[in-house]
């Protein structure tokens, strides 16, 4: 049996309106709306906070209990997310200070060397400026070849993560320009 698009149609329509006469669906189930968001978990210290990691603003709450986080979950009541969110948002809570996989300490592995040493901060933000400041001297161009002043570096690139909330970028895209790079990239815009 051959069946064309129209007769298709005309019985979906008759096999729906059917169902609603014979009262298998229930109309007021059927056009009442998406589905009404889950109450929350138990409650126990709630706090509302609005997402770091880009500029849409999504909100969530936050259960807390002596001091520790305990769950992070979208705001059902924020008019943006309305209890949603991106994976970058849905992993708030493992980013949070007492997470215990989170690195506490410098570990420093020597070139050719196969383990981890621990090193002071001090050290770790020493070392890192000494090597910025070598790269750019060794690589500063102030002119170009048509003698144009353009006072930078290409031999430094910085690409922003997704740990940096809007102010952190600004600030660290601030100093990067300050330096003369020119290859400055984020995450959230690859």
């Amino acid at each position: 049996m051959e069946l064309s698009r129209r007769d298709f149609l005309k019985a979906s329509g008759l096999g729906v309106g059917g169902a609603f006469l014979l009262g298998a669906i229930k109309p007021d189930k059927a056009l009442a709306g998406p589905p009404q968001a889950l109450p929350l978990k138990k409650k126990i210290g709630e706090t509302t906070s609005i997402c770091p990691y880009c500029g849409v603003g999504c909100g969530f709450v936050i259960d807390s209990a002596d001091g520790k986080v305990l769950n992070v979950e979208g705001d059902p009541d924020h008019p943006i997310n309305i209890g949603g969110a991106c994976a970058k948002g849905a992993a708030l809570k493992q980013v949070g200070a007492d997470n215990p996989w989170r690195l506490s300490k410098v570990l420093y592995r020597a070139p050719n060397a196969t383990k981890f040493e621990e090193k002071s901060w001090d050290w770790a933000i020493t070392e890192i400026a000494e090597r910025i400041k070598s790269t750019r001297d060794a690589n500063f161009t102030e002119k170009d070849s048509k003698g144009n002043i353009v006072n930078r570096t290409e031999a430094i690139a910085n690409l922003g993560g997704a740990a940096l909330d809007n102010e952190e970028c600004y600030l660290l895209s601030k100093m990067m320009r300050g330096l003369g790079l020119v290859y400055i990239e984020h995450q959230a815009r690859i």
